[in-house]
């Protein structure tokens, strides 16, 4: 029987609510943050996926866009705006009900900007700077495009790590949780990590659906023209050129959403969320997954920032996505599902055949 994209997002909601039950029966609830956060970091690969699986583009600066949306959310609530409370824009701000008195560290009272408002505002900065930065960059193709989402990604990290009211290397801690309906916030104390864990859950099937949608109809129709043949696909009346952009400015949207409640649900952010390591780690996990394989990429994901965030890769965590990068590239670039191993296997002893016949002398 074949589901249809309602379905298979409502399996996968049940198949999270397993995982959570089994964890908290099996004693090891503290599972749950680690979970949290690789549904977080899979939002943001999830726009990678649909970027490069679908549209065709290299990113290596998707970190970046990240950083920028947590930066953002973190800077607007946790910069204290009392002393301009007589400021007519703070004024007006705040009988619009877009600020928020809260309680500091030493029991003092800070005016900061609503969590939700400075969401909103963090996901505009990072579409606006997608926006502007893609209409020129987007121009480029094949490894002259990844060189310029590079430059990109690291001058954010560059921006981050030396600017001091960013917290420079240290980043910005305090961040407060972002709250939720019912009493509910994404963050806060450990005895919140069910209700942290659904809210994860549910923006990623939201992202889910919202894909799903998107490449079932014309425009994933569009899209995989483009990528098979950009040319062609603009002879057929495809206008390339802003599709290409609106999928850029798509996939930031979904990086910097996942930045800001990143940071809130950590309570801070530094500025190793916008390295270039971090972009190639999204980079593996699209190509395990499989390019144009919304389900491969979540799957994978989820399963590889599991094992990465509880340690499992140690030291060598940068290590393990290169070569799972370049392996992938060489012997699966379709992904791992769709990986053959005698094909694998056979296309070895051609590079190393070649090799030796190319060491022989004449």
């Amino acid at each position: 029987m074949h589901l249809n994209r309602y379905g298979q997002v409502g399996i996968f909601m049940a198949s999270a609510a397993g995982l959570q039950l089994a964890a908290v029966a099996a004693g090891r609830g503290f599972l749950l943050t680690q979970m949290t956060m690789s549904a977080y970091y899979t939002l943001a690969v999830l726009g990678i996926s649909l970027l490069m699986g679908y549209a065709g583009q290299i990113s290596l600066g998707h970190a970046g866009f990240v950083a920028v949306g947590g930066y953002t959310s973190a800077v607007l609530t946790t910069l204290d705006l009392t002393p301009y409370r007589a400021q007519p824009l703070v004024a007006a701000s705040q009988g619009l009900g877009l600020l928020l008195a809260r309680p500091d560290l030493y029991g003092g009272e800070l005016l900061v900007v609503q969590p939700l408002v400075a969401c909103i505002l963090a996901v505009a900065l990072a579409t606006l700077l997608a926006f502007v930065v893609g209409i020129p960059v987007l121009k480029l193709k094949g490894h002259y495009l990844a060189m310029a989402t590079l430059g990109v990604g690291t001058i954010v990290y560059s921006l981050a790590l030396g600017t001091q009211w960013l917290g420079a290397a240290d980043g910005i801690s305090s961040v407060p949780p972002f709250p939720l309906p019912f009493g509910a916030s994404v963050g806060g104390p450990a005895g919140g990590r069910v209700v942290n864990y659904y809210v994860a859950v549910a923006l990623l099937g939201a992202a889910m659906l919202l894909l799903l949608n998107l490449v079932q109809a014309r425009v994933g129709r569009a899209l995989r023209a483009i990528h098979g043949a950009e040319d062609a696909a603009a002879a057929m009346g495809v206008d390339t050129a802003s599709l290409k952009l609106k999928t850029f400015v798509l996939s930031a949207a979904l990086a910097a959403l996942a930045g800001v409640f990143l940071t809130h649900y950590n309570g801070g952010i530094g500025p190793s969320e916008a390295s270039v390591m971090k972009s190639v780690k999204y980079m593996a996990i699209v190509a395990v997954g499989g390019m144009g394989s919304l389900w491969g990429t979540l799957g994978m994901s989820l399963a590889l920032n599991f094992l990465s965030l509880r340690g499992y890769f140690g030291a060598y965590d940068d290590v393990v996505f290169g070569l799972i990068l370049v392996g992938m590239m060489l012997f699966a670039p379709e992904g791992l599902l769709a990986l053959q191993p005698r094909r694998a296997l056979a296309a070895l002893r051609l590079r190393l055949r070649r090799r030796e016949d190319g060491e022989e002398p004449r």
